[in-house]
């Protein structure tokens, strides 16, 4: 706990040190190379962060009734397929259970019922997500690009976006509109989308996760970044039960169905299904949770307890777990 005081002490000064051009910050190799895709990052806050929630020159608050509206672009339809890539370097920290909670989730929301409130969200082709699948792991435990001189490691999304490029690489997998690529970080692993340090992690900045897309248009890389909820679970997670016995997991489980069911809709942000202030289906039941179980759970999917924000379902123009 001292050393998270202190890290938590430090990080506004570093983060004041990299706005002021201190450190220097790489810039993607595949996008350096390739047509960036014209997406934009659509970001998940964390509770009671009330700033304006930018997407493009659209700004959202939660609690809008709207329903989404499809905005021409594409979605998961049929079956998508997860990545997860676990960034955890040598001397790193994650709940011991964490990685085969997260992957035991990917294997299970596919076929629930909450998934299937996706199948109402079609392209321009009248096809919708139906399920999703697991396809591929891989934890990474290459150090972190820490900038020089740093005393708390912070990285960028560029950093993501190369350690997603380094996982397809190393694992043979490849880009899609269908593919989408988390990336998990371990305790006290800080984000900033970029250097201006506008928008950065919590608990020092507002947002607990966030997916985007880029490559080309032809082969859009779709992802997630994913920090540790365990670095902040009042904000990302605002619940004390835990279904499984790792806080940290089962929130993290929880922002982790937010990112794939938004990407799932509007998987190049914000030209799938969003309402008019900008939010995904994600946003407008964001720490909605509804009644919890005696064992702190919401939903059971094949015998396995989970705790997950509902979605959006335009049929009721509500949040639910089962629709549409």
């Amino acid at each position: 706990m001292k050393c998270r005081a202190r890290l938590l002490i430090l990080l506004p000064l570093v983060l004041l040190m990299l706005s002021v051009g201190v450190f220097m910050h790489p810039l993607s190799a595949y996008a350096a190379t390739h047509p960036v895709h014209k997406a934009k990052p659509h970001f998940f806050w964390k509770k009671g962060h009330h700033k304006s929630r930018q997407i493009g020159n659209r700004h959202s608050q939660a609690g809008s009734a709207a329903n989404l509206v499809y905005n021409g672009g594409p979605v998961q339809a049929g079956t998508a397929q997860v990545f997860a890539v676990f960034w955890e370097p040598t001397g790193t920290f994650v709940d011991a259970s964490y990685n085969d909670l997260l992957k035991r989730y990917f294997g299970d929301v596919g076929s629930s019922p909450l998934y299937h409130n996706n199948t109402q969200y079609t392209d321009s082709t009248g096809k919708a997500p139906q399920n999703s699948t697991l396809g591929g792991t891989w934890v990474d435990t290459a150090a972190y690009p820490t900038p020089a001189g740093a005393g708390v490691p912070i990285i960028f999304d560029a950093d993501i976006q190369n350690e997603v490029t380094h996982a397809m690489s190393v694992n043979s997998w490849t880009a899609g509109v269908n593919h989408i690529f988390f990336v998990f970080l371990s305790l006290n692993e800080y984000l900033c989308f970029d250097s201006t340090l506008q928008q950065c992690s919590a608990p020092a900045g507002g947002f607990c996760a966030y997916h985007d897309a880029f490559g080309t248009t032809s082969s859009p890389v779709i992802y997630a970044a994913m920090p540790y909820d365990g670095n902040d679970l009042a904000g990302c997670y605002a619940l004390s039960s835990s279904p499984n016995n790792d806080p940290a997991a089962d929130a993290e489980i929880s922002t982790t169905s937010h990112e794939q069911i938004e990407a799932a809709t509007d998987p190049e942000p914000p030209s799938g299904w969003i309402d008019a202030n900008g939010q995904e289906i994600g946003d407008k039941c964001a720490y909605v949770y509804g009644r919890l179980n005696a064992d702190g759970s919401n939903v059971n999917w094949n015998g396995h307890a989970y705790v997950v924000q509902s979605e959006w379902d335009n049929a009721v123009s509500n949040c639910v777990f089962s629709g549409p």
